[in-house]
């Protein structure tokens, strides 16, 4: 058992009697008001991601995602330093932040932050307006081409609930995402956060989202807009 999963299934235990255990896809923002056990967030450690895009498919097919759009994904990059070309890769993903600019300007309520600290989109209430999308500085989320609503990462709420790991850490060939619960200071995520401050970093640090997506091993060269264009993964371009 890895200790990520460990972590997890520890931090699961504290949940409180009346606290909610299943979730579904239309999750409803009254669970925002629960009174909160966990805060979910996922430190990325960069040097142990390959780039394979285990965590883009293994989330396509656990969240029914269409054909080229993305809930997460690795942005790859070919660095070029002198006589020396390098690939530089960036797991990425809705930093679930604790300042969301999508939750504002949302005309009807339907992106909202749960008790766990997860921002979600109610797709019931959702009319794909789009705001949500334009306000969101990680380009995190997109319109469902099938439901014409708002659609982007959940953190998996649905696997959590049932004490399950999300399907991109569960999948990660490194071991390069971990994820856990911020609120258990034996937490993996926890320690990694506190304990290892100097080399944490977020994205877009100047947008003040608070992510709770951290990275380890980030090049601060790719913490905010990069001038490059970088390489993205797209499943329909690879059919013979």
């Amino acid at each position: 058992m890895t200790a990520s999963r460990r972590d997890f299934l520890r931090s699961l235990g504290r949940v409180t009697a009346g606290a909610p255990v299943a979730l579904a896809a239309g999750v409803a923002p009254a669970l925002a008001e629960a009174a909160p056990v966990h805060h979910w967030a996922m430190v990325v450690d960069v040097a142990k991601c390959i780039g394979c895009q285990a965590c883009t498919v293994a989330c396509i097919h656990e969240n029914r995602v269409p054909e080229n759009a993305f809930r997460t994904f690795v942005t790859t990059w070919e660095v070029a330093e002198a006589d020396r070309i390098s690939t530089a890769v960036l797991p990425r993903l809705c930093n679930h932040c604790d300042a969301p600019p999508c939750v504002p300007v949302c005309p009807v309520g339907a992106t909202f932050k749960a008790a766990g600290g997860e921002v979600l989109v109610d797709a019931d209430r959702c009319v794909g307006c789009g705001y949500c999308v334009q306000a969101c500085p990680y380009d995190a989320r997109f319109i469902n081409a099938e439901t014409r609503t708002a659609d982007k990462c959940t953190f998996c709420a649905h696997r959590v609930a049932a004490g399950l790991l999300p399907a991109c850490v569960e999948t990660c060939v490194g071991g390069a995402r971990i994820f856990g619960d911020l609120a258990d200071p034996k937490s993996t995520v926890s320690k990694l956060v506190t304990e290892r401050a100097k080399d944490v970093r977020v994205l877009k640090p100047e947008e003040g989202t608070k992510p709770n997506v951290f990275y380890l091993g980030l090049d601060e060269r790719f913490a905010s807009r990069v001038d490059a264009v970088p390489t993205l993964w797209h499943p329909a371009a690879e059919r013979v």
